[in-house]
Order: structure tokens, then sequence, then C-alpha cells
């Protein structure tokens, strides 16, 4: 997908980045374009290894304010992860971190949305109860800090309790909406009430966990439909969106590749893991709703820096109305 947030080097440019920053060159083989965000490559390093460096933003280009340093939320979360027991949460291992990129390892198997026509029922049903249990796993990491919100963001964007946290989170994207003229369906003031009225529910959550909030199909690797022995996910990718909150937001992208409800396999996989959501309860569906409703502004505004219109901007403002409409029908 093409981005204006996205920066392209030559192969020259690329060994000399690498090579400055830690003393490593590499050789580019390709550019892998289903990023929308982030330039990534596949490289063969100097020392045989191949790898993906990914790229962030050139300096000068417009992102929006919880995007601002998300590359260092990335190599954060890979580090966390490494101090798991081994597999508990399949990821690429992180190789080298630069100011500008990181570089991680390549990962076994196809990305989900690339095999799902392929798979047989039984098979995706298997994948999705293994997908549950390792979120359940990946919400066991907290912060260090015990604060809530985006971690490389600026402070404004983190807070000492989950409500404070998820408000500034959304008035964020307001203010780059007003920046950008994104066509919201609803005023500013009215998504301000929207999410001043689930103030109870958010107040709930108590204890932040790590949430990817990026876990559609595309970030999800599996092994291929036609790779013999059992089916299993083999790792997530892409974790720079990634906040200190609530584990129950975690369900919004991981709608997107199938059932995540209460008798869900996705769930059910879950709570076999340790992991415990609440489906059932009003302050649980009050949350999800708002969760459901900050993709929705997320979708619509990054439309803005990265020059998308057309189709994907009125899927996107689809997707919001629908959102608003969730969460007013609460009322």
């Amino acid at each position: 997908m093409q981005s204006r947030t996205k920066r392209h080097l030559s192969p020259e440019d690329l060994d000399a980045l690498l090579r400055d920053s830690v003393g490593v060159g590499c050789r580019m083989e390709s550019e892998l374009t289903d990023g929308w965000f982030n330039t990534a490559y596949r490289v063969l390093l100097d020392d045989g290894r191949p790898a993906v460096v990914k790229l962030a933003p050139p300096p000068d280009a417009e992102v929006l304010r919880y995007e601002r340093g998300i590359l260092a939320t990335e190599a954060m979360v890979y580090r966390r992860i490494e101090k798991l027991p081994q597999g508990d949460v399949p990821t690429p291992e992180l190789l080298h971190v630069g100011e500008e990129f990181l570089a991680v390892s390549v990962l076994e198997g196809v990305p989900w949305d690339k095999a799902a026509d392929r798979l047989p029922p039984a098979t995706g049903r298997e994948l999705r109860r293994q997908l549950g249990a390792v979120v359940a796993r990946l919400h066991t990491l907290s912060p260090e800090d015990g604060r809530f919100g985006y971690p490389a963001a600026e402070s404004a964007l983190s807070a000492p309790d989950w409500r404070t946290a998820f408000t500034a989170m959304v008035d964020s994207l307001l203010d780059d909406a007003a920046r950008w003229r994104s066509p919201l369906d609803a005023t500013p003031a009215d998504i301000r009430t929207l999410v001043a009225e689930g103030a109870d529910a958010l107040d709930e959550i108590t204890e932040p966990r790590l949430v990817h909030y990026d876990l559609w199909p595309g970030n999800i690797f599996i092994s291929g439909p036609g790779d013999r022995g059992h089916p299993r996910v083999t790792g997530l990718i892409d974790h720079e969106r990634a906040f200190w909150g609530d584990p129950a937001a975690e369900l919004v992208s991981l709608a997107l590749g199938g059932d995540a409800g209460p008798d869900s396999d996705l769930v059910a996989g879950y709570t076999e893991a340790g992991g415990t959501l609440n489906l059932d309860s009003p302050a649980f569906r009050h949350r999800l709703a708002l969760y459901h409703l900050y993709l929705g502004l997320l979708l619509v505004v990054e439309c803005g820096p990265r020059g998308y219109g057309g189709d994907h901007l009125a899927y996107c403002r689809r997707t919001l109305a629908g959102h608003l409409a969730g969460v007013r029908a609460l009322g």
C-alpha cells in the first residue's frame, strides 16, 4: 500500500544506513509492500542471515501524534516478548535497532490473510484457538512504570489510570482530525461525550496490559496450508501500535479475522491459557464499543497524513459511522 509516510531507499543507501548504525551491511532483495505506514525490505545481512528491515518515516513526514516514535514501541515489545518462556508468543527475533530502523528475523509460514481461503474449516478453528492462547500470554506483559497509554509517545498520551489515558488517546485523534479536516460524521464534542459516558466502565480497568491492537490476519503468520504437521500460529508482527491498556481492546482487530464472541474458538483458547474476559457484562460491552469507535476514528484520521482517499476513505467512514451508532445504541 502506498503512503506518504513511507520512506524509500536505494539498495546502496539501505546498506549504508545499517552499516553506519550497527556495523552490519545488507543486500536488498525486495520491498514488502503490504504495510500501510512504514517501508519494509527483505534483505540478506552480511552475516548470511535473512532479515526484514523496517524503516521509520522520513523525519519531515506528517504523522499522527500517537505515531511519533512508535518504531521504538515495536522494539520494546520484541524485547519484552524475548523475556517470556520460549514459544509463548511467537514473533520475529529482534536483530538490530537504529534510530531510523529495526531489523528482525524472517518468520516461517505465511500471513493468515494470504492463506485463509485455502484453510479447511477445522484448521481455521484450531488456529483461532491457538491464537487465543498466544494473545492471552501476550497480555501477561505489563509496564514497568505502571502507566496506561502509548509507551513511546509524548507523556500526554499516558496516565496512571485507564480512563484518563484512553480519553487522552481519543482527544489526540480528534486534534489530528481538526488538523487534517477529517470527515468524522460527528462533532468532536459528541464523540467526547460518548467517551465520557463510558467513564465508569473504563474505571473498572486497574491493571495495564500490553495490547497489540493491530492483530488483523495480515499481521498473524501461520504454517502454510501445504505444510506437513500440525497447523500452528508461527508469529505475530507489527507491534508498533501497541499500548498499555485493557485486554478487551484486542478483540477489535481480532474480530476482523473471525468470531471473537463468548462462544468462539478464539475466546476458548484465551481462557484455557489463563486469560480472563467477562464478555457478558454491560461494562465490558460498553468498553468494547468504545474501542471499536477508537479504531474507526483512527482509520479515518490517518487517511489525511497518508494521502488516502476514494474507496478506502469511504470504507473508513462507513466503519466509523457503524461504530458511532454502536456506542450511541448503548444509551
